[in-house]
């Protein structure tokens, strides 16, 4: 099953808003029941034993959607005893307004934390112009790069490497015939906008050698993939091998 690229319903600039907000509760249930967050924060579980206590750690999140993994995974650093900031990106404005929305009902009696999520509307092209590099700890994408076509998987990776200063997340879909079929199942009952964006994400997800080819070509050999078989979903993440060794940082890492 080659990669098909072809543009979904939630990325055209003019979605409705009352469709839109459909697809991306849709995806909070994905996530929720499939890993999306899990896979973010395991290797979170690793890496923190090595986080300072007297300063935050910050995260870009790249493509939030509604900011539902952000909003997981502020809870599990808190509740772990870390304070965790996140940046949360998008370059959709509906989009944006609806991730606000659902950060403040998450956190609808937990002002302290809604306030470790912030948002930012700009093009993930654009992040190294927008926040300098070495800006954040770490940089997480989550079910967004599937969204690029192949050139621009390539560049988005190079982008989150330069921004981070310590280490870097893809967290995104598996391409297979048999995830196809399950998403097909899953999405049954749903709207015609969700069967087909569900469908085309799978198409444009990756295979194993795919994402291992791309590592090698862009010398991220400090990363591990790791796949979720029954999620069909997979991470790409690891720290940088300098990633403790302090480095000058822009002022967006102070957000």
């Amino acid at each position: 099953m080659r990669r098909h690229f072809e543009p979904e319903f939630m990325d055209d600039p003019e979605a409705p808003r009352r469709e839109l907000d459909e697809a991306l509760r849709f995806i909070r249930g994905v996530n929720r029941r499939l890993a999306g967050a899990k896979a973010l924060i395991e290797p979170l579980k690793l890496w923190s034993a090595r986080w300072p206590k007297d300063r935050p750690i910050t995260m870009l999140d790249v493509g939030t959607g509604s900011a539902d993994i952000p909003v997981r995974v502020v809870r599990w650093a808190h509740e772990n005893g870390h304070d965790l900031r996140v940046t949360a990106t998008d370059n959709h404005p509906t989009t944006l307004d609806l991730a606000r929305e659902h950060v403040a009902s998450a956190f609808a009696s937990e002002q302290h934390l809604a306030e470790r999520i912030t948002f930012h509307l700009g093009d993930a092209m654009t992040l190294v112009d927008d926040f300098g590099p070495s800006s954040f700890d770490y940089v997480h994408a989550g079910m967004f790069i599937h969204h690029l076509p192949d050139l621009e998987v390539l560049t988005m990776l190079r982008i989150m490497e330069r921004v981070a200063r310590r280490g870097i997340i893809w967290n995104d879909l598996v391409r297979s015939r048999t995830a196809l079929a399950a998403i097909t199942v899953l999405t049954a009952p749903t709207p015609k906008h969700l069967k087909f964006d569900a469908r085309v994400s799978v198409r444009k997800g990756f295979t194993r050698s795919e994402v291992t080819d791309i590592a090698r070509r862009l010398e991220l050999d400090y990363c591990r993939y790791r796949r979720y078989p029954l999620a069909f979903r997979f991470t790409l993440a690891g720290e940088l091998p300098d990633a403790w060794i302090d480095r000058p940082t822009s002022a967006a890492s102070a957000t």
